[in-house]
């Protein structure tokens, strides 16, 4: 009977340890789901803005900061593009035409925060980036597509700095030589969608504050700095970490690949020099 007993209680512990990790997974996909919202509302302010540029003087600073005269606009008109790496398209009229800004927006509330910059299945970016294959192996180990050895510190995948020295190496010297595409991809994308701006919006006070640079800056200031692994054993590319996704209570989405910013950082980017 006290076997019994105690083999009860032992099953018990486990369903309350069960629930327990799942209440916290649960927390973390709540968490993120109130973090993209907040991204979406921000957006959809900053789209509202630009479309009363006439009576919104920061909106009229922001188009001047895109090296718009607003006693030289017509007329503003901003939309939401869907699945683009922009955000907000803003449409500025002239005497002398049309031009089409393109804005990334990262919302940010704290200043150690990081930003998902982008994410996909690593096929993908092995098809994009035409990665050869002892990368492509070496990257299908960091992600868990393929199962890590045992003695692996992860049950569920490898760490960059655990695999053997070739495989870093192929993994470093990739991402080294193909920085600047890759970078790019990142913070602008490609095609007739790719970000002409980026815009950081700082609302962790009652007085917002937010910072515009071009594309070609962003660029250039977060793709500054060598590529190398760090001690937790992902990958960083100048200013961006490149790592697992994880999460997802484990579904096949955990073994996503991501990359990621802290936007902050670009309150301190120095004004470059024309």
């Amino acid at each position: 009977m006290k076997q019994f007993l105690v083999a009860v209680f032992l099953f018990l512990l486990c369903c309350d340890s069960v629930v327990f990790g799942q209440d916290a997974d649960a927390a973390k996909v709540a968490q993120g789901s109130k973090t993209a919202k907040g991204g979406f509302q921000n957006e959809d302010e900053i789209r509202g803005k630009f479309n009363n540029w006439q009576t919104d003087a920061v909106a009229r600073v922001w188009l001047e900061a895109m090296n718009h005269s607003p006693a030289a606009i017509d007329g503003v008109a901003a939309s939401k593009p869907h699945g683009e790496k922009a955000d907000v398209e803003v449409t500025v009229k002239t005497k002398s035409g049309e031009r089409v800004e393109r804005i990334s927006i990262k919302l940010v509330s704290s200043p150690n925060g990081f930003n998902q910059i982008d994410k996909r299945w690593l096929k993908t970016y092995a098809t994009k980036w035409q990665m050869p294959p002892d990368v492509v192996d070496a990257l299908k180990l960091f992600v868990g597509e393929t199962p890590p050895p045992e003695s692996s510190r992860d049950s569920q995948r490898m760490y960059l700095n655990e695999l053997d020295r070739e495989a870093q190496r192929a993994v470093v010297d990739f991402f080294t030589k193909n920085k600047d595409e890759i970078v790019s991809d990142m913070l602008a994308g490609d095609g007739d969608h790719s970000a002409d701006w980026m815009m950081v919006t700082w609302k962790a006070t009652d007085t917002p504050k937010w910072v515009i640079r071009s594309s070609a800056d962003a660029i250039k200031f977060y793709g500054e700095g060598p590529v190398e692994l760090t001690k937790a054993g992902n990958l960083k590319i100048g200013r961006i970490t490149m790592q697992r996704k994880g999460g997802d209570n484990g579904r096949e989405t955990a073994k996503m690949l991501q990359f990621k910013i802290n936007p902050v950082q670009l309150f301190d980017a120095k004004e470059p020099t024309r």
